[in-house]
């Protein structure tokens, strides 16, 4: 939390990467003040200071001006006599509409609380199908809100705690805000698991004093190398968040075969230094050839990119180097916003359009809101399809097709195309034969073979996974079987 936040630090933070429009931000300040005087947060301290630690938290991932005008307002037509016709006169309606996504639904009469959370669950998760902004400012907003968390009681802790590792963190993940993703972890994990939070604690602290020295001595034998031959560079060192240690734990890893509990990121200008590095870095420190990823040709789903190489280091400690570029290093700790900012000259609209080519979340999204009108059924089943965990195929020329664990062949063939689903004959898994009920793995080679006479029997439907999939196969029936009835 930032206590001492103030006006003109916001600002500063604004004109370090844009120096355009601080008056709306000025006037969304002024704005906010007047409409929570008087209000005040369960610490005491008055409710603008929210607003304003929400719209940090976003100029820290240089979002545009109209985001942070829309966090510095985000509470005003909830909590208070504004409207959402008083904000866009007053702004624009860009503005009113991210605060309206992230407003609470509160004119519906609900008969139960539960069907208002799965109303407002919905509302905010969909709303990156309108504009990723909303869930970016929500996301936002719930970090602060976690920071904070100390002064409600306890079940109102874990229940927000709760809350926040079931939707929240998994949101982040999907685009790609990793350090929203961990804190977020983090801090519900030591409201959920007190005492195994104080322990795990406890060991982080552990594992950075005993490892220090190690990271700073190969810090600075690369980046002396790096240096002598002119490659300009910038290192980091971390240890893997609380969260993620105790996970690892838990599944019944010791420390020392935790591949990634050590962390240097080395963060370049261009991406032929980024493999001239990780060839100075195998040279100098012997790698774990199983644990070499290339996220550079093979980007992740949420657009991550980096060189993963995990290495003996000093003092025989394994440690995981990250090699990217710097935009690159954005996108990693910021995700989506990151991608915009890098993106300068295109529109929003622009912006928004390009998430169809380049997002698989945005689209596997966009189908499930369109094929569940409950809210209940929509909400598991993006739980069940996008919150779960996932698993990466290849296509025959190398693309990555994302998808569910516990798909099949047929929810390949599907996410693929229509047409490809519907004509599918055989599959192949790694250049064998399989049935097309054969649950898949990851990094699993498929290969869809068609036959233009082949259709989708209902049966087929028993044996895929996603909604899609067995949307479509039930589709094609319910036509197939209309064309017989006139026949």
């Amino acid at each position: 939390m930032n206590e001492d936040l103030t006006l003109d630090k916001l600002l500063n933070k604004i004109k370090e990467y844009n120096q355009n429009d601080l008056e709306t931000v000025k006037k969304a300040y002024n704005y906010a003040s007047f409409w929570h005087e008087n209000q005040f947060r369960d610490s005491g301290e008055p409710y603008i200071m929210h607003p304003l630690n929400v719209a940090y938290i976003l100029a820290s991932m240089h979002l545009d001006v109209d985001t942070i005008c829309a966090g510095l307002l985000h509470d005003v037509v909830e909590d208070t006599n504004c409207t959402l016709d008083d904000v866009e006169h007053e702004f624009n309606p860009t503005i009113r509409t991210l605060v309206d996504g992230v407003t609470k639904i509160s004119n519906i009469p609900f008969a139960t609380s539960r069907e208002k959370y799965l109303a407002n669950t919905r509302k905010i998760v969909s709303s990156v199908i309108k504009d990723v902004r909303i869930v970016i400012i929500k996301l936002a907003d719930r970090m602060h809100n976690m920071r904070t968390l100390d002064v409600k009681a306890e079940h109102k802790r874990r229940k927000k705690a709760y809350e926040t590792m079931d939707i929240f963190v998994p949101l982040a993940y999907s685009l790609g805000q990793y350090e929203v993703k961990n804190e977020l972890e983090d801090l519900s994990f030591k409201y959920l698991k007190e005492d195994d939070y104080k322990k795990t604690l406890e060991l982080y602290r552990k594992i950075d004093r005993d490892s220090r020295d190690s990271l700073t001595t190969m810090l600075f034998t690369l980046k002396e190398s790096l240096n002598k031959d002119n490659i300009d560079n910038n290192m980091k060192t971390r240890i893997k968040h609380i969260y993620g240690i105790y996970k690892m734990l838990s599944q019944g890893q010791k420390v020392s075969e935790i591949h990634d509990l050590l962390n240097l990121k080395i963060m370049l200008n261009n991406i032929p230094e980024c493999y001239l590095t990780l060839g100075k870095v195998h040279q100098m420190y012997h790698p774990i050839n199983d644990l070499f990823k290339d996220y550079i040709c093979n980007p992740k789903t949420n657009l991550y990119q980096s060189l993963h190489t995990t290495v003996f280091a000093p003092d025989e400690r394994l440690v995981q180097v990250q090699i990217r570029t710097n935009d690159m290093e954005k996108v990693a700790c910021f995700g989506l916003p990151a991608y915009w900012d890098i993106n300068k000259e295109e529109t929003r609209a622009t912006m928004q359009e390009s998430l169809k080519s380049q997002f698989q979340f945005y689209n596997n999204l966009k189908e499930i809101n369109s094929y569940f009108s409950d809210n209940e059924a929509f909400v598991e089943e993006v739980k069940k399809e996008l919150f779960s965990k996932m698993i990466y195929c290849y296509t025959k020329d190398g693309d990555i097709v994302e998808l569910p664990e516990g798909s099949t062949p047929i929810d390949f063939a599907y996410k693929i195309g229509t047409d490809i689903g519907n004509q599918i004959f055989e599959a192949y898994v790694n250049d064998e034969k399989v049935a097309l009920d054969t649950l898949l793995q990851n990094n699993d080679r498929v290969k869809i073979i068609t036959n233009i006479k082949s259709f989708p029997d209902e049966s087929l439907e028993d044996s895929a996974y996603t909604s899609k999939a067995k949307r479509k196969i039930k589709d094609y029936n319910i036509a197939m079987n209309a064309i017989r009835g006139r026949n």
